[in-house]
């Protein structure tokens, strides 16, 4: 039985539990926040008897196994290294972290232990269409992958932002829109179609000027390493709540992707054609979501991997290096904005 301490009780923290709760080998052993109130109404929620304000009374509990770490996006890097250093197997939320200098101290830190499991949630690289979409790629069903062209719009509100106090601000959040929202989409880019090489970037607070310091609308080009070109839009400022649009252009096939499903496919035969609406058709009954519909059916598959590859002595399908990776994808397109759309080169750990 692995045992799990859940560091940080706030929105995501439910999607966590309940995810843990379903795997029949693992349990909630333990509960952290510097909020007693919200500690306590999760812990009588769940029926999780161990609390804890200080997550280092956590990690200094021999019971837990490993640590999800949960929090804010500026406290992600101390406490990956704290867990780390008790011995403790992570896996740690998005954003890995909010700096340059907190994925190279967090990447440091998973390679001085290797005996550890060390993962970061992306749970939409567990989603079967998406899993689809990659093997047909890399298969070379598309031929020659040319242009992808991601488009992603959600809504924020100025009360959103100002629930929180770390929200929309650089020293709590590292960011806006592209490592808040968009950060899922963007790994899905580097899942599906290969790391990226290089970015050039503008950014602006188009709607939410004096209740953000950070970008609430972004556009970015890239070049693949594998020579695909691409183009990410990114905004927050939407009318519409929730959506995606991937657009895959490819000498024998092209499709519309728009929020995991396919909306539009042609391709160079019929065949073909057929083939891929098939392989990307929706399961036909859905797989249960815990949290936000945009979260997903993912979390618990993630986790699950996660619980197996601690008991194998496995590598996770998502390590948290590659999860530094996505974040550093993110720090690229920050810097080159900061410096008027330079092209700017993605660092990999």
């Amino acid at each position: 039985m692995i045992k799990c301490g859940i560091i940080g009780c706030g929105v995501i923290a439910p999607t966590h539990i309940e995810g843990i709760e379903a795997i029949a080998n693992a349990k909630v052993e333990a509960l952290c926040d510097i909020d007693s109130e919200r500690l306590n109404a999760r812990g009588d929620k769940y029926n999780i008897a161990k609390r804890y304000t200080d997550y280092r009374d956590l990690l200094a509990d021999k019971e837990i196994d490993l640590v999800h770490v949960c929090t804010d996006h500026a406290s992600h890097c101390q406490i990956v290294i704290d867990a780390l250093n008790a011995g403790k197997h992570v896996i740690c939320e998005k954003s890995a972290g909010r700096v340059d200098a907190d994925l190279e101290a967090m990447s440091a830190a998973v390679k001085a232990h290797p005996e550890l499991v060390t993962s970061g949630i992306f749970q939409h690289r567990f989603v079967k269409q998406n899993c689809a979409l990659r093997d047909l790629v890399q298969n070379g069903k598309f031929g020659q992958m040319l242009m992808v062209n991601l488009a992603f719009c959600c809504r924020r509100t100025n009360e959103y932002y100002q629930k929180d106090a770390w929200r929309g601000t650089m020293a709590g959040e590292g960011g806006g829109i592209l490592i808040n929202q968009a950060i899922h989409h963007l790994d899905q880019l580097r899942f599906v179609f290969g790391d990226i090489k290089s970015v050039t970037a503008i950014s602006a607070n188009q709607t939410h000027q004096g209740i953000i310091e950070v970008e609430d609308a972004a556009m970015f080009t890239m070049e693949f390493e594998n020579g695909i070109l691409g183009s990410v839009s990114a905004t927050n400022s939407s009318a519409t709540r929730w959506r995606t649009s991937l657009i895959c252009s490819g000498t024998a096939a092209t499709l519309e992707y728009a929020n995991e499903k396919p909306i539009f496919v042609d391709a160079v035969s019929d065949e073909l054609k057929g083939e891929l609406e098939t392989v990307l058709a929706p399961p036909a009954q859905e797989e249960r979501i815990v949290g936000k519909s945009y979260y997903g059916t993912g979390h618990t598959a993630q986790i699950a991997d996660v619980i197996d590859a601690i008991e194998n002595k496995r590598a996770p399908k998502v390590t948290l290096i590659d999860a530094i990776n996505s974040s550093s994808l993110i720090m690229a397109v920050y810097e080159s904005a900061r410096n008027n759309g330079a092209k700017t080169a993605v660092r990999k750990y």
